[in-house]
């Protein structure tokens, strides 16, 4: 009796100084995000560790104008990429639009908060509708107002390279033809056109391509998906000649992606 009374009180000592320490690294987190994002994202971002896919949040993994990437881990230990878009950035929400109108996917908004959180949720439907056609993109987990839960590209907290990152030993013919590839799939099985499509948002990982960063991504029917599908394979062609490949021109590319 007094063995299993010792046994339970030794494991609630543990499960305090666990909980305990728990919240000096949420305390530590949440002060380093307050400095970024406005109350509302961090409470979202609390909610989600109390009881969403989250367990913990270590630091930023990627920092831009328009949003923050973070690494995490889930509640089995699995790696997370976190990815916060900023609420506050006036010349986002200005640049968005374009992407969101015309799609009928979705209701543009004059409240700015919920622009981004539009933004977010197209993201995560993106994504979906890529993976969902095979193309090798992270697999979204959850979406919450402006934060979006991903699978984490990489290894241990460090992110895949970039393709622009590749030594130019590595940048080869087979880079090449998997990245169009992937292109391929995702313009004619998921019937979507990146939009931003560029060195900068294809990573390599395991000498695989996978394309990120797809919030901006339109259906083939919208209105300005032959300009955006232009300019994603001139990016691309430019990339690999600079980089001392001969690939073809991007107008044999387009006519290749669009053939019946």
């Amino acid at each position: 009796m007094s063995e299993d009374y010792e046994e339970l009180a030794r494991r609630e000592e543990l499960r305090v100084d666990r909980a305990r320490s728990k919240r000096v690294k949420d305390e530590d987190l949440f002060k380093t995000l307050e400095e970024v994002f406005d109350l509302k994202t961090v409470m979202a971002l609390y909610q989600m560790i109390n009881s969403g896919p989250i367990d913990s949040v270590f630091g930023a993994v990627k920092a831009g104008k328009e949003s923050r990437v973070y690494w995490a881990k889930g509640k089995s230990g699995e790696d997370l990429a976190v990815k916060i878009y900023l609420t506050s950035s006036m010349e986002f929400k200005k640049s968005i639009r374009q992407y969101i109108q015309g799609d009928p996917r979705f209701r543009d908004s004059k409240d700015h908060r919920q622009l981004i959180y539009t933004w977010a949720q197209k993201e995560f439907k993106n994504l979906s509708q890529a993976k969902g056609a095979g193309v090798r993109v992270p697999r979204p987990i959850h979406v919450h107002q402006n934060i979006l839960v991903m699978e984490f590209i990489g290894d241990g907290g460090e992110p895949a390279p970039m393709l622009k990152d590749l030594r130019d030993g590595e940048v080869d013919a087979r880079i090449y033809e998997d990245v169009i590839g992937m292109l391929e799939r995702l313009y004619r099985d998921a019937g979507l056109v990146h939009a931003d499509l560029s060195e900068y948002n294809v990573m390599v990982h395991e000498g695989k391509a996978y394309f990120i960063d797809l919030g901006q991504a339109v259906l083939k029917t919208h209105p300005m998906a032959d300009t955006f599908l232009s300019r994603d394979v001139g990016n691309i062609i430019r990339f690999f000649e600079k980089r001392g490949l001969n690939p073809p021109d991007p107008e044999s590319v387009i006519k290749w992606l669009k053939r019946q």
